[in-house]
């Protein structure tokens, strides 16, 4: 583990260096983070998250237009 101190002038810098640091992550690393941040909320919250399951598939007909 990383363990770096950095010292800011003003927000707007820590910020930018914030944006940096999230870019340069990959995808599934961005995605478990803002997951781990959900699933916090909602323990703060109290609240029960729905268990994942999966949905049913939805049919898509298509139905004749009569007026063309």
């Amino acid at each position: 583990m990383d363990l770096t101190v950095s010292k800011y002038s003003n927000l707007n810098e820590m910020k930018a260096d914030e944006y940096r640091y999230w870019q340069s992550r990959p995808v599934y690393e961005r995605f478990d983070a803002v997951d781990e941040m959900i699933r916090t909320a909602y323990a703060i919250k109290g609240w029960k998250r729905e268990p994942e399951v999966p949905r049913n598939e939805m049919r898509i007909i298509r139905l004749p237009c009569p007026w063309r």
